[in-house]
This record gives C-alpha cells, structure tokens and sequence, in this order.
C-alpha cells in the first residue's frame, strides 16, 4: 500500500468537520469514497481535524492507496470523483519514508476573519464572522500580544478537548485590519480544540471595550474556560498552512 501525501482545500460550510461522523457528510469520506473508486481500499490521516463550517485553504493528508499510480493522475482523478463537493486536491506527492501529516508536522498556520460593518456579508457569508458593534484592533493587538508564547491555555479550550496537556506555544497572533475585514494570523507547532475560536471570541470583548485589555491576562491565569470569551462561530475560521521538516511535495528532496 503506497501512502501519497495531498495538499487539498475545501469550503467547511456543507460539512460536518473533516473526520467522519454517524451523520452528515465529512471532508474525509468524500475524500477516501473517491479514493476507493479508484481500486482497493483507502485510509486518509490529516494534519488537522477541522470542526463542522471551518474551512481550509491547504489542509494536508497522507492517503493510503492499494494503487500505484502518478501523483499528478492520482489528484486529478480524486478531484474528478469528489465533484460535485466543493473539495479539491491541489498537489500530490508520493510521501517520504516514515512520514505522518499529523506526527511530522511542525507548524499550523490558521486565519480568521471578522466583517466589521452594519450590514451583513452577500460575497463573504458563510467566511466571515460579521461583527456590527467598532472593533478597537489597538487594544486587541494589545491582549494578543500577552497570548504569545509558552502558557496553560485552559480557558481557551473546549471542555471536551481530549489533548493530554493543556499547554501550548502560540508563535504568532497578528491582528491586521483593512477596511471592513480584521484579519488573524495565528501560528503554533501544535493547537487545542477551539483554541483559536476562543482566542478570537475573547479579543472581540476587548475591542468591543466590554473587557479591559488585562483581563486577557486574568482569563490565562484562571484556567478556567469560563473565564475566557465566548467561542467565534465557525465559519471565520481557515486552516492556510500545515509546514514539515522535509516537504513532502519537494520532487528535488
């Protein structure tokens, strides 16, 4: 059984998160049924477990196929047999020896998005949290900056995160605002669940002003998901990078 290594991007909105679930449709059935179409069983393991409405701009998967086939013939068969799903391979790569597109990666790289307006998004629905009271981004950049770096981010996870330990290093929180649209840039080797989705609800109460730029600080020291914000919705979230020591798309390697 050879295992490939895929870049892919899907729209979250019609799926229940990546992995498979009881009901609904998920990104990696409609991946591994469209492998299967194309002889033998399939077996998919991902970078990252994206929830139901996230979505991802380069989601990476290692796919066990009982096929050989051309990397290039095998994404552009997949991409064929996923249609009408709005989930596309980008690359493909025959995977390194020993390599996992979970264990071996060293970095993720998430976006999330806030409209900042009155009226509700027409173009950007269902890839914005719309947000209509003013957003100071000074005073978010502010409480971001004391996310940064080695804590116990247990009030910014979920209470049913299964992560043996609750510390993480946040290497980058960058706020950026053009326009209408606040940008997150958020990095790290590794992520709890909601991490990011409680970071944002949380910084949206400070430049909503309904929370002093220190009370980031106080929820970090309580270790308590009640002291942190509420969880931002869904659907602002994109996975947009997934890095390796070796990449596993590097033809030269």
């Amino acid at each position: 059984m050879t295992q490939f290594a895929l870049e892919i991007e899907y729209d979250g909105t019609a799926f229940v998160g990546w992995q498979r679930q009881t009901t609904g449709i998920s990104v990696q059935a409609v991946l591994e049924a469209a492998a299967a179409r194309l002889g033998g069983p399939a077996i998919s393991i991902t970078a990252g477990r994206t929830d139901s409405g996230v979505h991802a701009a380069a989601q990476v998967v290692g796919l066990h196929l009982d096929r050989d086939i051309a990397p290039a013939k095998l994404a552009e068969a997949l991409n064929y047999h996923m249609r009408p799903h709005r989930v596309a391979v980008l690359r493909a790569a025959v995977a390194p020896p020993g390599w996992s597109a979970r264990f071996s990666a060293i970095g993720r790289a998430y976006r999330y998005r806030i409209l900042n307006r009155q009226s509700p998004p027409a173009l950007d629905a269902g890839k914005v949290w719309h947000v209509m009271r003013p957003l100071d981004v000074s005073a978010m950049r502010q409480g971001a900056a004391m996310l940064l770096g080695t804590h116990d981010f247990t009030s910014f996870r979920a209470t049913a995160c299964q992560a043996r330990s609750p510390v993480r290093t946040l290497d980058r929180l960058d706020i950026d605002r053009d326009g209408d649209i606040i940008t997150f840039a958020v990095g790290a080797r590794a992520f709890l669940h909601h991490q990011v989705r409680n970071i944002v609800g949380s910084l949206k109460l400070v430049g909503e002003g309904r929370w002093e730029v220190a009370q980031i600080a106080d929820a970090i020291a309580a270790r308590d998901r009640r002291a942190a914000g509420p969880t931002a919705p869904a659907e602002g979230l994109c996975l947009v990078s997934v890095t390796y020591p070796v990449d596993p798309f590097n033809a030269s390697r």
